[in-house]
């Protein structure tokens, strides 16, 4: 039996009884902003990554894994939780005073395997909430510890701050007139503002620190590696700064990729390589809109807050030595899918709730199918009235609506610009993705039209029983209040300039 979309967990038996002696461990890495074509594994041919190569060659790459939505909250919510953001009401970006964030009834991956005995740590972006005296951080979502910062690192005033030792200025414009960006270990600031070339070693001492002590204690560990990179403004340690041939973004990719290694290497020192599943992906696309700071998105078309291809199809891979064999899969799956396929693997209670993810082990760790079929794509900011605006049926995709956004300037193609406004599409635009990845060819304009008529009468029944199902929970991006703006002297005067330690 597999997990479905419409599974209520309480009424499901895991899909996988853990056929491991011991449980094992897992590994989460998620980039931010990284665009399909930006990995020297994905065909970029001035990127050096030689980690995530190694990673690719060694385990499964996915060249069909997809984000539920290309904005950074909602795709985390949907991560963590296995569930499209609309059930959880994560629509839009959490901000610097944002009164909400994730509800804590929602159910995450930390949350799901503590009662089964796992430690549970969390580093680097949240951007799910900090509420008032950080009701929504990570130690109140299942995490047993935190490092790292509630928002994205662009919502603050960043241009005097260093992002490029020994000296060199972050480039840009960022958020103004907000509390420079502070550094949390659990609920508690440690640093504001951030030292930027700084962060990263950091995080690896934290997150080697953390795998040490389970490892000690001889207790299965799950470990959410959510990396700054290689989102704007960029920057990167000494050790990184100016190595790249891609300039500054490469630098940062390069710090990126030289995470991920640090991470195999200590899972490799303490004993448990063999024992651990790593599986890497990133939030949405990039932001093209940065040009060469932004990202690309390979063949695809667009890139972030768009529901085209270059918003929501991201690199991917999962790495398990000698539990899953080496190769490239073609087959469909997404951020959804990863918490039942933990599930299954632990044979962890499910939560009780409605699930839209599919449990991935037969495709992991048997060479099989994939249980997806489809994927629902709403924008940054669902609307029930709209309801969905683009899905993916096996190798078809449909536009039922279509918006650009200023996130996706810096292309030539007008369908990606801030000025392609939304339009409806009836017949919807309709794509192969097998021949057509970049989505130039509608084929309903085609002279095959009619050949087509079944798949969109199949496209249209998958989603109207889909929207059926599908309940909007309340919005919990409630709006701002200045006095959450988190400050290390929190009595201190005049804000925000005062807040800094």
């Amino acid at each position: 039996m597999f997990l479905g979309k419409f599974c209520f967990w309480s009424l499901c038996i895991p899909a996988l009884v853990s056929a491991f002696k011991d449980l094992p461990n897992f590994v989460l890495i998620f980039a931010d902003d990284l665009g399909y074509g930006d990995l020297g594994c994905y065909g970029h041919p001035t990127s050096v990554t030689p980690n995530l190569d190694t990673l690719a060659v060694r385990g499964l790459r996915f060249t069909d894994f997809y984000s539920t939505c290309a904005a950074c909250s909602p795709s985390r919510a949907a991560l963590l939780t296995g569930r499209y953001q609309t059930r959880s009401g994560v629509y839009g970006v959490f901000e610097v005073a944002s009164i909400g964030g994730l509800p804590l009834s929602e159910v995450t991956i930390a949350e799901m395997l503590k009662p089964h005995g796992y430690a549970t740590a969390m580093v680097g972006k949240w951007h799910l909430g900090l509420g008032a005296n950080g009701t929504f951080l990570p130690i109140h979502q299942g995490f047993d510890s935190f490092l790292g910062v509630p928002y994205s690192h662009d919502q603050g005033p960043c241009q005097n701050l260093t992002c490029f030792p020994p000296d060199t200025k972050c480039f840009g414009m960022c958020d103004q007139d907000v509390v420079l960006l502070p550094v949390f270990q659990n609920d508690k600031i440690i640093q504001q503002p951030v030292n930027f070339p700084e962060l990263v070693p950091l995080y690896r001492k934290f997150s080697r620190e953390f795998i040490a002590r389970a490892v000690g204690q001889k207790q299965p560990f799950f470990l959410y590696y959510a990396s700054h990179h290689t989102h704007y403004p960029q920057f990167a340690s000494r050790e990184y700064a100016r190595q790249s041939p891609r300039g500054p973004f490469g630098d940062a990719l390069l710090e990126f990729d030289a995470s991920v290694g640090s991470l195999v290497k200590t899972l490799r020192d303490y004993g448990v390589e063999n024992n651990t599943l790593v599986f890497f992906t990133s939030d949405n696309g990039p932001e093209t809109m940065r040009m060469s700071r932004g990202g690309n998105s390979g063949l695809l078309k667009c890139g972030k807050a768009t529901t085209y291809e270059g918003g929501v199809r991201e690199p991917a891979i999962a790495y398990w030595p000698g539990r899953i064999t080496p190769g490239v899969t073609h087959e469909l799956a997404s951020t959804l899918d990863i918490l039942p396929t933990l599930a299954s693997i632990t044979g962890t209670p499910y939560p009780n709730v409605t699930l839209d993810g599919f449990d991935l082990s037969e495709l992991l760790f048997r060479g099989g199918k994939s249980n997806r079929n489809t994927m629902f794509y709403y924008p940054m900011n669902a609307d029930e009235l709209l309801g969905v605006y683009a899905m993916r049926y096996k190798k078809y995709k449909a536009h039922f609506y279509t918006k650009g956004s200023i996130k996706s300037e810096g292309t030539p193609d007008p369908d990606c610009k801030h000025t392609a406004a939304l339009t409806f599409h009836d017949p919807p635009l309709l794509f192969d993705l097998e021949f057509d990845p970049s989505e130039n060819y509608n084929l309903l304009d085609s002279e095959e039209r009619a050949q087509y008529e079944p798949v969109l009468k199949a496209i249209r029944l998958e989603k109207s029983t889909f929207e059926m199902a599908m309940k909007f929970a309340k919005n919990q991006n409630k709006g701002s209040d200045p006095r959450l703006e988190p400050c290390c002297k929190p009595h201190c005067s005049p804000k925000p300039s005062c807040c800094q330690c």
